[in-house]
Parts: C-alpha cells; sequence; structure tokens
C-alpha cells in the first residue's frame, strides 16, 4: 500500500495532538517495513522532519499554508482532491480532525468534541468554522477514529454519526515517562526550574476548558493547612482567556506559591514529574487526557477529575472528583499529601495501569485499519 498521512500538525505544534502524530508515525515506521508512507505538509512546515524519523518516508510538501489548505478543503470545498499533489495513494489518515477530499479511501482521528461541548471556551469564529468543517470531514471518511469510548459516544450522540463507522484507538505512552531514579538528573531539573520545595503539579494548555481557575482556589484552601507547604506548578502555553487565571491568582493572594512555567521541553517532563509530590488533572472536558496518564506511568499519584474520558483511561489508579467542585479537589489533593498509604496504593496502581497503553499497540491497530481501507 501507498499511504498517505497528515503531518502538518507535527511541524507547527509541540503538544497535545503534534505529540499524537509524531508518536504515531514513529511507531508506524517502526513496525511496518513493507507499505510506503507518504507524510504531507504545508509549505509552512518547520524544522527537519525526515531526521526526526526512524526511518526514510516520502515527505510531500503542499503548495500552500495551513491557512491555505484549509481554505481550499475546508471553506470554499473546491473539488480538488490530494492525490492531484501528491499522486496515487491507497489510503489516507488524517490524525487531525480535517480530512481533505481525497480520490482514495479516507478515515479521520477525532479527538474530542470540545468545540461543541463547550462551545463558550472557544473563540465564536473558530468554534463555527470548526463545526462546519468537522462536519465536512466526516462525511469525507470512509472511516472514524476515536480515541476513546468518550468521544465516540459524543460522536454519536452529538451528530449522529452511526456507531459501526467509529473505531476507538487509544493513545499510546512514549517511552521515556518511566520513574526516574537518577539523582543528577531529578537535581539538574530542579535547578533548571528553581524548585526549592515540595510541589503539586499540573500539565495543560491555560485555557478554560483545563479548570484551572478551580485548581489554584482548591489550591488556596490547601495553604491554610500548617503541614502543607507545597508550591503549585502549571506547565502549558497560554491559550484564549488566560487572563482570567492571573486574575484569580491575584485575588485569592497566592502569587508567590502559584508558580507558571510555559512550554516544558519533552525530554524534561519525565524529572519534573517524578519529582512532584502529587498531579492534580482537573479538566472540565478531555477526549483522552494524556498527562494523568504519563504521571502514573513516572509513578507519581493522580487526582483527576471524573470528566468524559477520565474514568475510562485512568480506571481505579486515580482519585477522581468532580470537578465543579472545588471542596472536593482541594480534599482529594488533602488525601494524597497526608496519607503515605494511599499514596503508595495509587503509586502502584498507576504504573500497572499506564502499561496497557503503547503507541505500538495503537500502531498495529491504526495498520489493521488501512488494510481494511485498502480491501474495502
Amino acid at each position: 500500500m501507498r499511504i498517505g498521512i497528515d503531518y502538518g500538525v507535527a511541524t507547527r505544534e509541540t503538544a497535545g495532538i503534534a505529540r499524537h502524530v509524531r508518536e504515531l508515525v514513529a511507531a508506524l515506521l517502526q513496525i511496518d517495513h513493507v507499505n510506503e508512507y507518504v507524510l504531507t505538509v504545508t509549505s509552512d512546515a518547520k524544522g527537519d522532519i525526515v531526521g526526526t524519523l526512524p526511518r526514510k518516508v516520502i515527505i510531500h510538501k503542499l503548495p500552500f499554508s495551513e491557512w491555505g489548505r484549509r481554505v481550499v478543503w475546508h471553506r470554499i470545498n473546491l473539488p480538488l482532491p490530494l492525490e492531484f499533489f501528491t499522486g496515487k495513494l491507497d489510503v489516507y489518515h488524517q490524525p487531525d480532525f480535517l480530512l481533505p477530499l481525497t480520490r482514495c479511501p479516507g478515515c479521520v482521528t477525532i479527538h474530542d468534541m470540545s468545540h461543541m461541548v463547550y462551545p463558550q471556551y472557544t473563540h465564536p469564529r473558530q468554534a463555527k468554522y470548526f463545526d462546519k468543517a468537522v462536519r465536512g470531514s466526516l462525511e469525507r471518511a470512509q472511516l472514524i477514529i476515536a480515541v476513546s469510548e468518550a468521544t465516540k459516544r459524543d460522536l454519536v450522540r452529538l451528530l449522529r454519526i452511526n456507531e459501526d463507522r467509529i473505531e476507538v484507538i487509544h493513545n499510546g505512552l512514549n517511552t521515556r515517562f518511566v520513574p526516574i531514579r537518577d539523582e543528577n538528573k531529578l537535581l539538574n531539573i530542579r535547578r533548571r526550574y528553581a524548585i526549592d520545595r515540595p510541589f503539586i503539579l499540573s500539565i495543560g494548555s491555560v485555557q478554560p476548558r483545563k479548570n484551572l481557575l478551580r485548581l489554584v482556589a482548591a489550591y488556596a484552601i490547601l495553604r491554610q493547612d500548617p503541614n502543607l507547604m507545597h508550591q503549585l506548578l502549571l506547565v502549558g502555553k497560554e491559550h484564549w482567556l488566560a487572563d482570567d487565571l492571573l486574575t484569580q491568582v491575584k485575588k485569592l493572594d497566592v502569587r508567590c506559591d502559584v508558580r507558571f512555567l510555559g512550554y516544558v521541553p519533552d525530554e524534561d517532563l519525565p524529572a519534573l514529574i517524578c519529582l512532584a509530590d502529587v498531579f492534580a488533572f482537573p479538566s472540565l472536558y478531555e477526549g483522552f487526557g494524556l498527562p494523568p496518564l504519563e504521571a502514573m506511568a513516572c509513578g507519581t499519584p493522580v487526582v483527576s477529575s471524573n470528566a468524559p474520558a477520565m474514568p475510562e483511561i485512568l480506571g481505579n489508579a486515580a482519585l477522581l472528583f468532580d470537578p465543579l467542585d472545588t471542596e472536593a479537589l482541594a480534599e482529594v489533593l488533602r488525601k494524597v499529601l497526608l496519607d503515605n498509604q494511599l499514596r503508595c496504593k495509587l503509586v502502584e496502581r498507576g504504573l500497572e495501569r499506564s502499561q496497557r497503553f503503547t503507541w505500538v499497540n495503537a500502531a498495529h491497530r491504526h495498520l489493521e485499519l488501512y488494510q481494511r481501507l485498502y480491501r474495502s
């Protein structure tokens, strides 16, 4: 087969879906030495694509930017198939929501439906465009991949998609996420990020859907306990409406104890996670929720919201709470920080649970679907 995959987002961004695409493609190239892979990118692609892959593939740069790609296939819907630029393809996979027009069978990955579940947390113009574009993409696709059963249920409930068209394939974990025992590595991270106190860690883009306002409020409650002198470290890029969080930090007078680390390189994350006393994930909604799973793989106890997808992914290996209940969040954090027996139990369960999610397994499932599409 000649398998095409959109690799664009992996060249423009670092976390989230970009990481998903990089990990999936690397795993496919690792397990499959029979089929030919064509990675499509737009003219504004950045970085050394070939140098980041485990073996040689065909990189096809389209003659327009990412903005131009969206205009061609998702705004004005030009009847111009992708193969006009790439030549013949047997299967094409769009792992980032928006499948272009193709002559070959196409599949699309849907990571979440946040633009419909929480439209108030998406810029209105972006939500309107994305809704139209995703619907068109789903109509084009012969097969839809959802990253969780929760996302599949949302597709069926919100868009009346026939569930027989949807396959669920969970994300995997990068093998770098393991318990770090090397004291020098841990000390280097402490120095690099100026960490001199115990801390609670949360990772995710700084946006309302991540529910960081309630996390900060819960942290302010914890700071009233003289036995808890932890800082709160927040990792992630700022997105739309991030200013509200800064206002909350000032209002609750925790500016000296809440630190925004911004973007942290992937190679620093495992050691940073290992240094944390607890990992907090208060999100209102997730299609999958990779950061708490990564924390489990590093041997750090996790508290997470019980929002859709999180019970499915984390099972009984995390303490779950209602994301709308600030007091409940403060209480589960207090339990984990003060109860050593509970901490040990969560660490043990988390290490076992995280082993179920590998990119090699995900790649095998994707390859099976490509073969099914090719034969259809």
